[in-house]
């Protein structure tokens, strides 16, 4: 899951970087509307989570912006404003969910893994493929009830190329999947994710084989 995060107070960002990245979900962080608007339109994420009172105007006023772009984007509203005409107020303007502060960790979790479950933004709760079992909602990958021990980047890896089992998924898709717009990137950082993971399913035994295409991208597929 790939979120855009739209807070400008540092020590909240933080927090909800720290609590996010710990159940393997990956974050970018829009400090205003201005920022928020650009990235959405550049790259693609799986929700938003929205704060109202920005340096740059209301956040609510930026949904039906993205909207008229035809941006379905799920958004939760996570704000100081948390009566209930407030509530009311941000879900009139569109807004997917509104969660008020202070909150806990993890009904903000609950509450993202509400939104993928949505219609418009179905995902499978697990997949099957060759003798791997994967749980996207606990992130964990198994074969013959053994879990795995892989690392936060493997398990990203896994997801994007379990999300197109059997295709090629391009290299820029892959870089999407596993990093955030902060992270500093090593050249072969993707190369080092990709050849640990493929390593960890052969040792246990998946049945699962990563194929590469120099410069196009990778594909996850049952062995021969």
């Amino acid at each position: 899951m790939r979120v855009l995060l739209v807070e400008d107070e540092p020590e909240m960002a933080s927090a909800l970087r720290d609590a996010l990245t710990a159940h393997n979900i990956l974050l970018d962080h829009a400090k205003n509307l201005a920022a928020a608007e650009a990235m959405a339109a550049d790259l693609t994420y799986d929700v938003m989570i929205l704060d109202r009172q920005l340096p740059d105007g209301e956040g609510l006023g930026l949904i039906p912006k993205l909207r008229a772009q035809g941006n379905a984007l799920p958004i939760l509203v996570l704000t100081a404003k948390g009566d209930m005409p407030d509530r009311v107020e941000g879900l009139n303007n569109g807004a997917d969910d509104y969660l008020g502060k202070p909150f806990a960790a993890e009904e903000l979790l609950a509450r993202l893994r509400a939104l993928m479950r949505r219609p418009a933004n179905v995902m499978e709760e697990s997949v099957e493929a060759g003798r791997l079992r994967y749980d996207f909602l606990n992130h964990e990958a198994s074969v013959n009830t053994v879990l795995l021990d892989l690392t936060r980047r493997e398990v990203l890896v896994l997801e994007a190329l379990l999300r197109r089992f059997g295709r090629m998924v391009p290299r820029s898709s892959l870089m999407e999947s596993v990093f955030s717009m902060d992270d500093e990137v090593l050249p072969n950082a993707l190369d080092t994710h990709i050849s640990r993971l493929r390593r960890k399913l052969a040792d246990a035994s998946a049945g699962l084989t990563i194929n590469s295409v120099r410069g196009v991208g990778h594909l996850l597929r049952e062995e021969p």
